[in-house]
């Protein structure tokens, strides 16, 4: 049960939160700590996984199988060394009771009843340890049996396991490089996808440089854009006077040549003096085609 007060008289807080309420907010508090228990365990899981190498816990596996039958082992050497000091004892017993026995008899022999009753009762006594220590040592005799049985049944299962554990290592380090290899030739490993994505981007920014070149040369070759790299850049009217300077010059060197051909033919072969007669209309031509350029420039 809880209490109700008016708004006024609780400041407009209303209703007291009832034991309900707080069982619900506990039971949600619960839940939000089992998912992220839960999400934690997830996590760790993963990067446990991810972080265990079959093959390592494959050798300590071994190494475990390994120390445990060493320890077998020891056992048996124990039990062996128990039943062997038993068995010591047993003949150090008989050898006592043995001993007993002629010192009854040289008593007997002596008249000394008493004594040789003293020996006899000694070696009843000895008789009785003789035959508690001979059914331990049947007892331990057994259980070093069991032993060097188990002994010899954990050594086979460990030889076993040792020859499946390299068969399993062998087969998993030869799938790893498979893996690897595989990865390496469809680029699918990290190495190999950034040197692709490397030779994409230069082979991007080659392709853009040529372009870029290719527009740049259009644009010059148009004359959209001026070279300012050359020295002797000029406006079109220049460029036009200078077209029309190499033709004239291309004129006047035609119009030398059609007047410097009749006397190369007229002209005998035998005198020299009369083969030099022709360079002089080529003289006077001359300033024939500065007197051109001059008034083509002009």
């Amino acid at each position: 049960m809880y209490a109700r007060f008016p708004s006024s008289a609780l400041g407009g807080l209303g209703r007291l939160r009832s034991p309900d309420d707080f069982e619900k907010g506990d039971r949600h508090l619960m839940s939000i700590a089992k998912r992220i228990s839960l999400i934690f365990r997830a996590k760790a899981n993963k990067a446990l996984d991810a972080a265990e190498d079959p093959r390592e816990t494959l050798d300590y596996s071994y190494q475990r199988q390994v120390e445990m039958l060493a320890k077998v082992r020891r056992g048996v050497a124990d039990v062996a060394t128990s039943r062997k000091r038993v068995e010591l004892q047993v003949n150090q017993l008989s050898i006592q009771s043995q001993k007993l026995t002629d010192q009854a008899q040289k008593a007997i022999s002596m008249g000394r009843e008493d004594l040789a009753r003293e020996a006899l009762t000694r070696k009843s006594a000895l008789t009785g340890q003789m035959s508690d220590l001979q059914a331990q040592q049947a007892q331990l005799h057994g259980e070093e049996e069991k032993l060097t049985l188990a002994s010899q049944r954990l050594a086979a299962k460990v030889e076993s396991f040792r020859t499946r554990k390299e068969t399993i290592k062998a087969t998993y380090t030869a799938a790893e490089a498979q893996t690897r290899i595989n990865e390496a030739f469809s680029g699918i490993s990290e190495e190999m996808g950034d040197v692709g994505m490397a030779v994409q981007r230069a082979e991007d920014k080659t392709a853009q440089m040529q372009a870029r070149a290719g527009a740049i040369d259009e644009l010059i070759a148009s004359g959209a854009l001026e070279d300012s790299s050359s020295l002797g850049a000029s406006d079109d009217i220049g460029k036009e006077l200078d077209s029309m300077s190499s033709q004239a010059d291309i004129e006047a060197e035609l119009a030398a040549l059609k007047g410097s051909a009749p006397a190369a033919v007229e002209a005998p072969a035998e005198t020299p003096a009369v083969e030099a007669a022709p360079a002089a209309p080529a003289a006077e031509t001359a300033p024939v085609s500065e007197t051109a350029q001059t008034e083509t420039k002009s």
